[in-house]
């Protein structure tokens, strides 16, 4: 089911429709925003390490990587032209998410990295605006995700 997916009737109280359309309107400019093979290997490390420390409490979280390919075939010029390809490709990444699951299996928390700023973008279901965490700190990004747990 996608973020803030409106047929589920778990997510339609006020709050949560205000958070899911905050997440779809993050990850859409997310989604048209691409990366290169390094930065996206960088976000990847960075988010790598707050799984490795939800992992040790116990927290579910998953690692997710969009990445756009197309095919176009070009028809306009003969098979004799052995220098020219028949089709061609493009591929774009975007930036990596971690998605933090609650008890219930739903995404409680998404956290990704900022492209241009290198922190951590925190965004928590039914919680504050998205929330910014130095990449020094991984550990910051736990305890605002083992804080939106307990309340």
């Amino acid at each position: 089911m996608a973020v803030g997916d409106e047929s589920d009737p778990q997510h339609r109280d006020a709050g949560d429709e205000e958070t899911a359309r905050r997440l779809r309107a993050h990850f859409h400019s997310a989604l048209e925003e691409t990366i290169d093979e390094s930065t996206a290997a960088s976000h990847d490390q960075a988010l790598c390490a707050v799984q490795r420390l939800l992992a040790e409490r116990g927290i579910r979280a998953h690692r997710h990587t969009t990445i756009s390919l197309g095919l176009y075939g070009d028809h306009l010029y003969p098979p004799s032209r052995p220098n020219r390809p028949d089709s061609r490709s493009w591929m774009n990444l975007h930036p990596p998410e971690l998605a933090v699951t609650g008890p219930q299996g739903g995404r409680d928390v998404t956290v990704t990295v900022g492209s241009r700023s290198g922190c951590y973008l925190v965004s928590i279901r039914n919680g504050p605006d998205l929330q910014t965490v130095g990449r020094e700190h991984p550990e910051k990004v736990v305890d605002l995700i083992l804080a939106a747990r307990r309340s």
